[in-house]
């Protein structure tokens, strides 16, 4: 009892004090009077800061009384410092202004990544890059435009630990282009944290940062749109309160012309209300001898400040793709050896599309997004997210196969695709920082529920003529009925006249998923602080609609995380170390016997992905040097295998395994210097499984993980003074390590080469006017991606843009 009262006094004097001590407020602004977003206010000789808001906000609470020096920093910015006088109890109002405009200070700024700054999405709390014990990467707009960026997937090649493996194919369910992160698939499917599936591509010209969640994401975003090795977040532009923009021209080799369009505007004298629209048109050929795309996108976004408390934020994104895609060139039928050995024996044509530009597929998407923001009281707040997209399949899709291992010869299969996915998700989330017995909690409290429906009504499949790796062409034989059938010519109506025949597909599949999570970060010290996370997730297909036996299914999943983090030098360095988990929803499967007679349905547990993680964070040298080194091992259990004793029949209990290293430096040494760098090491192997199974085989590399080693730079050097003043060059590149794209013991070890690309560019970049040249694979280096396949990528091509700004 004495302890306890001893404890109860020590808290209520903590709180008396506390509650004696002041607060320093105000904004940041610009030169022209614009918000100063991510601008750090710090209070010299104590761990107390804080870093300032979309409205160019800050506060800095339980200041002691006494004179203080503030110290303002941006990057790109001069650092001032300002003398204050704080009182007990009072709030001192200090109000900043920066030399540089919004337009200068916007551009400096994201270019170097800010790493340090708040993320609100990766943690859905308001949460340092210091202070967040999950590993998370990010590449802005201002970096895509010095490198010449058209494509959404090129953005990648600035992220350690991952890359792509095939480009979009546009098929329904996965047509997204695929990477390997962290050992596993990944596609872009979260845009502003909210679900954002597409079918196709996805457009830069709405992006201000890409995001890329390292590790099993399941416990803050569900098991709908997460890869065990992370999630790939969009962050899309915002209006803002004044009026400005851009308006762009580029053009580029395989006849690349793209217009694009930035303009923000106010639209209520009051600044309460401002819009923001990006559009772009672009129009690409292959570097092969088939294929092309052409894009048209609009992306209205709208903001409403209807008072201090209260606001509202509303976007949407409308994509009109069509595009002629290659198809995958699958070199193995996964049971039989390989007739190729390596990438010299294949001798794949790369010039070869294996298409033509009547096998068209359309991929239209549209995305809305809708949030109500609401300040509760000084310590909570609410966020209402509304997130509603429809996309579709609606074309040929093709693939290269080798139906009939042995003799050289490639099956080419044709499918016309017909599939519309329509989602709907909205959230409740509540967001506290408050203090218990003189503990500070971020706390994080969130319903979810996500409504899916996919309705497939395309053909049935065909093979329409055998194919050699050099592009030679030969009728294609049945293999049942050894019927002889003359090669379909690449033309829509030879090709739909093959499938018209076919048995097509006519399902309408529905499901939702209930959730609810929380979230804790707990400071035990000002420099010690916790992280605890839980999710509890309902699975509910309703199944086929159109199938009167498929009744679906219901699954119930439990996901945690914990982190703890401990910063050694408060606001420099930190080291940390976490467990997170992901988990996916498995469909029930029927059971045969040894004679292939139905005898039940089997249900099965989800899937669980586990990673333990931990390392080390760094902002030193004034906020020039953010670096992360990270350790991690991740354990997929509870796969769905083949049952080694009944080859008709599955069973629960493959493990799967990855585990590597990361590195990533984002230097901003001077004014005119920025170097980002990443090298990253990954293992993937079969811990469990079937020895007989192609894609299970223990010991053996599951398919789709990637190269083992990769490495990224890109170096940016811009003169501020003398006669080249707003001139800048760019260089860097990418090298990757040889790949084993297919690892079986029964057909044989297949490696991808390794590769290293040299990438540079030179820009003018002034107030008014932006323009560049920029040279990718300037050795023209022959490489291949690839997930069981081999893909060929670009050579050598160059894109110029003009931009002029307002």
């Amino acid at each position: 009892m004495t302890r306890l009262l001893l404890i109860l006094c020590a808290l209520f004097g903590s709180a008396a004090v506390y509650a004696q001590n002041g607060t320093i407020g105000g904004t940041v602004t610009t030169s022209d009077g614009q918000p100063a977003i991510n601008v750090t206010i710090t209070v010299e000789r104590t761990r107390l800061g804080s870093i300032s808001n979309e409205k160019g906000e800050y506060l800095i609470r339980n200041i002691k009384p006494g004179n203080w020096t503030l110290r303002i920093t941006s990057v790109g910015s001069a650092t001032q410092l300002k003398e204050v006088a704080v009182a007990a109890g009072q709030t001192q109002q200090l109000n900043f202004t920066l030399n540089e405009s919004a337009a200068q200070l916007n551009e400096i700024t994201i270019s170097s990544r800010n790493m340090n700054r708040e993320s609100k999405v990766v943690a859905k709390m308001p949460l340092k890059n210091l202070e967040n014990p999950q590993v998370y990467n990010s590449v802005s707009t201002e970096i895509m435009k010095q490198q010449g960026i058209t494509t959404y997937d090129d953005v990648m090649r600035n992220v350690p630990g991952i890359v792509q493996t095939w480009q979009s194919t546009g098929r329904s369910g996965d047509g997204a282009s695929y990477f390997a992160l962290r050992g596993f698939d990944a596609q872009p499917s979260l845009i502003n944290g909210l679900p954002g599936i597409t079918s196709g591509n996805l457009d830069p010209a709405d992006v201000e940062e890409v995001q890329v969640m390292k590790g099993p994401s399941g416990t803050l975003f569900g098991a709908s749109f997460v890869s065990y090795g992370g999630i790939i977040n969009t962050i899309t532009k915002k209006p803002y309160y004044g009026f400005g923009g851009e308006v762009g021209y580029s053009i580029g080799s395989f006849g690349l012309n793209r217009v694009t369009a930035d303009v923000n505007t106010l639209l209520s004298k009051k600044k309460k209300i401002a819009m923001r629209l990006n559009a772009a048109y672009t129009s690409e050929n292959s570097f092969q001898n088939a294929g092309f795309r052409k894009d048209l996108f609009i992306a209205p976004s709208f903001v409403y400040e209807v008072n201090d408390r209260l606001s509202f934020h509303v976007m949407a994104e409308i994509l009109q793709e069509k595009r002629a895609v290659p198809p995958v060139f699958f070199h193995t039928n996964r049971a039989a050896p390989l007739d190729f050995k390596n990438i010299q024996e294949l001798n794949l044509n790369v010039k070869e599309s294996f298409t033509s530009n009547e096998l068209t597929i359309k991929n239209p998407r549209i995305n809305v997004q809708a949030q109500m923001l609401y300040k509760l009281s000084g310590n909570w707040s609410s966020q209402t997210v509304f997130s509603g997209s429809r996309t579709k399949s609606d074309g040929v899709y093709t693939y290269i196969w080798d139906q009939d291992p042995g003799d050289k010869w490639f099956g080419q299969d044709f499918h016309i695709e017909n599939q519309t996915t329509k989602t709907f998700d909205i959230q409740q989330n509540f967001n506290g920082d408050f203090k218990i017995g003189g503990l500070r909690n971020r706390l994080l409290i969130g319903l979810d529920y996500f409504h899916r429906n996919v309705v497939d009504q395309g053909s049935g499949w065909a093979t329409g003529r055998n194919v050699s790796p050099q592009g030679d062409v030969t009728d294609y034989t049945n293999p049942e009925t050894k019927e002889v059938l003359p090669a379909v010519p690449l033309t829509k109506d030879a090709v739909y006249g093959l499938l018209a025949g076919t048995d097509g597909n006519n399902s309408n599949v529905t499901n939702s998923i209930y959730s609810s999570y929380v979230s804790d970060v707990l400071n035990i010290t000002p420099a010690l602080s916790v992280m605890l996370s839980l999710r509890a997730d309902y699975f509910d297909s309703k199944g086929d609609k159109n199938a009167k036996d498929d009744k679906g299914y219901q699954q119930f999943a439990l996901s945690p995380k914990f982190g703890a983090v401990y910063q050694i030098v408060p606001d420099k360095v930190s080291v940390f170390a976490s467990y997170m988990n992901a988990f996916l929803n498995v469909a029930p499967s029927s059971v045969y016997n040894t004679e292939g007679t139905y005898e039940r349905t089997q249900s099965f547990k989800p899937e669980h992905a586990n990673q333990v993680e931990f390392g080390i964070k760094t902002d030193i040298l004034a906020d020039k040097l953010y670096g992360t080194l990270s350790i991690y091992d991740i354990k997929v259990g509870n796969k769905v295998i083949p049952d080694s004793k009944n080859p008709m029949n599955s069973t629960q209990g493959g493990k799967f395994g990855s585990r590597g290293f990361e590195i990533d430096l984002n230097a901003h040494p001077t004014q005119e210097l920025n170097i980002i760098a990443g090298y990253s090491y990954n293992h993937t192997k079969v811990l469990e499984g079937n020895g007989d199974d192609f894609y299970s085989q223990p010991g053996r590399a599951p398919g789709g993980q990637g190269p083992q080693n990769l490495a990224n730079l890109w170096a940016t050097y811009k003169f501020v003074n003398g006669a080249l003043k707003n001139c800048g060059i760019g260089a860097g590149g990418n090298y990757a390590s040889r790949y084993k794209v297919i690892d079986n013991s029964v057909t044989g070890v297949f490696y991808l080469p390794s590769y290293a690309l040299l990438n540079a560019g030179v820009f003018y970049n002034a107030k008014h006017f932006r323009v560049s040249f920029n040279v990718n694979n300037i050795t023209n280096e022959v490489y291949y991606t690839g997930y069981w396949s081999v893909n060929p990528q670009k050579p050598r091509n160059f894109v110029g843009s003009v931009a002029f700004k307002f």
